[in-house]
């Protein structure tokens, strides 16, 4: 089973991905892009570090993303007051409407995804992959992992 459901979930998951993504480029945002966007609409002000290792990117890979969206006017980059060296990151007014459109698609797109299950099995979807999540969150890292 375990083999089955890790390939399942990285399946649905590639999926989902690629299905919002071109969905997405209508609009001109790519799945980096609206995954950068979603984190800093809940988090907002994090350095490119913080953002790189949430999206599981190289820093530097990140850095391009950030200087693209900056020059499309979706974020900003702003002075750490703790330490002049470094830049947070933060949505401009010009993001929200992008926002708006992209949780619009992404919500056509899960609708879709979900089509022929019922309410009740939909919340236990959720439930199911709440707990999975928050076992793989909660577990401690193994020796091979933590030391690279």
């Amino acid at each position: 089973m375990a083999e089955t459901l890790g390939f399942l979930l990285s399946d649905v998951s590639r999926l989902l991905r690629r299905r919002f993504d071109e969905r997405a480029r209508a609009s001109g945002a790519s799945v980096a892009q609206w995954r950068v966007l979603k984190i800093l609409e809940r988090q907002p002000g994090l350095n490119q570090g913080q953002i790189a290792e949430l999206l599981e990117v190289e820093p530097i890979t990140c850095c391009r993303m950030i200087d693209r969206m900056e020059e499309a006017g979706l974020v900003e980059r702003r002075r750490d007051p703790a330490d002049r060296r470094a830049w947070r990151i933060h949505l401009t007014e010009s993001a929200a409407p992008v926002l708006a459109d992209l949780h619009i698609l992404a919500g056509e797109m899960i609708e879709d995804a979900l089509h022929g299950l019922s309410p009740a099995e939909r919340d236990a979807l959720i439930a199911a992959l709440q707990a999975i999540r928050s076992n793989l969150t909660n577990a401690p890292e193994s020796k091979e992992a933590a030391n690279g």
